[in-house]
């Protein structure tokens, strides 16, 4: 390393001086960009993004006074997320369905949320370098990539812009706390709960900042002559200060919960209270695993459905020995206890004790979490090698090897991720018993026309999970693909003899029998299809379509805005209403499902 003197020499013959903070910025950018740009060539994947763009006729629609209006009364896919919506209808706005652009935005949001990150600590801290590390291991990690590259994740890279300048307004109210500093850190939060509501945790990692690295909370007893100024210093008031973000953080996991009910009271059916506290405390020792051996990683973990004890006592022996020490060194090392609280707090809102959906853990739960660890080493690491005599050229040269390795292996997933057939293809070679990605592979297939490898992983799908009624849903559509319409009804009609509550099964029959010309049997199977499932909405629309066939026009019509009524975004009922609203085509459209 050179000295002062000597970089002020070079500084006055070179005529300028390069910032160590220009250079760690352009660096983000290049090397981020350098890892996602393959990305403008990649598909949307058969896989949520259907529900948010591909097929979602709102979104698709762009931004209007209704669409507006829609995205925040509607709790699409069981989130409350208005501005995530609008994003994807910006984004429709702009680009079109040029899938590439709208990964291009998801790129965009995480190379801002890289430099935002960067510039917060190294306002919090004063230091370049160890908040530079936090920012490039943040933009480059592996376990990232799919926040970043699949186009559903949109509310991932923009919930955290929002909690990023929320942060950085806060560390601008604390060194002039008034309310109007204040106020921009409250709506920055809002705007953050609007896009995904996983940032709820904001309040409490403002807490762990106050300790540190703004070092507002001071442990003392009060005294008369400091009282007042001694008062804004404890813990009561910082938690006191905090109390219009812990409201908003109230309001938005009762939003979430309203929204999610029958997700959650579905899935906690299927796994008992043990079995998730289980799988939690192992995930925490899982993420920090992949963090630091980032293999194998995947779009779906299933749910092993079972947690063995002795995996899960080491777990939580792991996770209160390191919750100790961080306690226990916290005044001699506050980085330690700050980086570990921050990870594991941040992910409690998904680390899947209240469990929503069939996966055990998922990559893009790590996004915010993952920063409290990068924390721990950025310190860390100097400290440990504080007596070393080479320990600037030491730390240098594990950059220069760790970066590139991150690079290659984030290119390397960001890559996997060009369609679904790809993406679901490497999710099956590193996972087992993948139920859910056999089926939606299986269904990749049979839009392509290969029936026989669909009807393969669909058998699979359903030798893994004999209940999984969407495999038994496809299975059938496949052997029609095949030419073997007889033999999709019998399939169909044995299943339900079987399992005579599959309304799905019971929409399938009613639209290959459709198809065949026995509109009244179709209706049976449709109506049957409603008596378990009121709300399902593709039902209305394929009932609308038989009305349509035996000439019932009225009738037709109100059965295809009741499908809207209660899938407003259901594009194939919408063309269907419009055809017979404009009376351009009374042919109407119907689907047989694959999801």
């Amino acid at each position: 390393m050179f000295s002062k003197q000597t970089r002020k020499n070079m500084d006055k013959k070179i005529g300028f001086k390069i910032r160590p903070e220009t250079i760690i910025c352009f660096f983000l950018i290049l090397a981020t960009g350098a890892v996602y740009l393959q990305v403008w060539n990649h598909e949307f994947v058969g896989y949520d993004d259907n529900d948010y763009v591909s097929e979602n006729a709102r979104v698709q629609n762009g931004l209007t006074l209704d669409n507006l209006i829609w995205a925040f009364k509607t709790t699409h896919t069981g989130y409350w997320h208005p501005l995530t919506l609008l994003s994807h209808m910006l984004d429709v706005e702009l680009f079109e369905m040029q899938s590439g652009r709208h990964h291009m935005t998801s790129v965009l949001f995480h190379i801002l949320n890289s430099l935002l990150l960067f510039v917060v600590f190294r306002k919090m801290t004063g230091n370049v370098w160890q908040s530079g590390f936090v920012a490039v291991m943040f933009a480059l990690h592996p376990l990232h990539v799919e926040s970043v590259a699949w186009t559903s994740e949109r509310k991932d890279v923009l919930s955290t812009f929002f909690w990023m300048l929320a942060l950085w307004s806060y560390a601008r109210y604390t060194e002039h706390p008034q309310i109007k500093r204040y106020l921009p850190v409250m709506g920055f939060f809002v705007m953050g709960l609007m896009a995904k509501p996983m940032v709820v945790t904001l309040p409490f990692v403002l807490l762990l900042l106050d300790y540190w690295p703004l070092k507002r909370i001071q442990f003392n007893t009060l005294n008369k002559d400091t009282a007042i100024s001694a008062w804004r210093s404890t813990a009561g008031f910082l938690i006191l200060e905090k109390t219009p973000l812990f409201i908003l953080t109230l309001a938005s996991c009762f939003i979430t919960f309203f929204a999610q009910e029958k997700r959650i009271l579905a899935s906690s059916a299927i796994h008992p209270f043990s079995v998730r506290v289980g799988n939690a405390f192992v995930s925490y020792l899982e993420y920090i695993q992949k963090m630091i051996w980032p293999d194998n990683l995947a779009v779906l973990y299933p749910h092993p459905g079972t947690i063995s004890g002795w995996h899960f006592i080491a777990a939580l022996i792991l996770l209160i020995s390191t919750s100790f020490l961080a306690i226990r060194y916290l005044k001699k090392f506050p980085w330690l206890g700050v980086g570990w609280f921050w990870y594991l707090g941040t992910l409690v809102p998904v680390i899947g004790i209240i469990q929503v959906g069939v996966q055990a853990l998922a990559d893009r739960y790590t996004y915010i979490p993952l920063t409290g660890l990068f924390i721990i080493f950025a310190w860390g690491t100097p400290q440990l090698m504080a007596g070393w005599r080479n320990r600037t050229i030491v730390i240098s040269t594990i950059c220069a090897v760790l970066f590139p390795v991150l690079m290659t292996i984030a290119w390397t997933q960001a890559s996997y991720w060009q369609n679904s057939r790809t993406l679901f293809t490497h999710t099956l070679d590193v996972t087992s018993d993948n139920y859910v990605i056999h089926n939606n592979l299986g269904f990749e297939m049979a839009v392509f026309g290969r029936a026989d490898d669909a009807l393969k992983h669909y058998r699979e799908a359903i030798k893994i999970n004999p209940d999984f009624e969407i495999a038994h849903i496809n299975l059938g559509k496949a052997l029609l693909l095949k030419g073997k319409v007889n033999e999709s009804v019998r399939y169909y009609q044995a299943l339900l003899e079987i399992k005579p509550a599959y309304a799905g099964v019971h929409h399938n029959l009613g639209l290959v029998l459709l198809r065949k010309g026995d509109t009244e049997n179709a209706i049976v199977h449709f109506r049957e299809a409603l008596r378990i499932n009121k709300n399902y909405a593709e039902v209305y629309n394929s009932l609308g379509a038989a009305m349509l066939y035996k000439g019932e026009v009225k009738k037709a019509i109100s059965q295809f805005r009741q499908a809207l009524r209660i899938k407003p975004d259901l594009l194939i009922a919408q063309k269907n209403l419009s055809k017979l609203e404009n009376l351009a085509d009374p042919k109407p459209e119907v689907r047989l499902e694959f999801k």
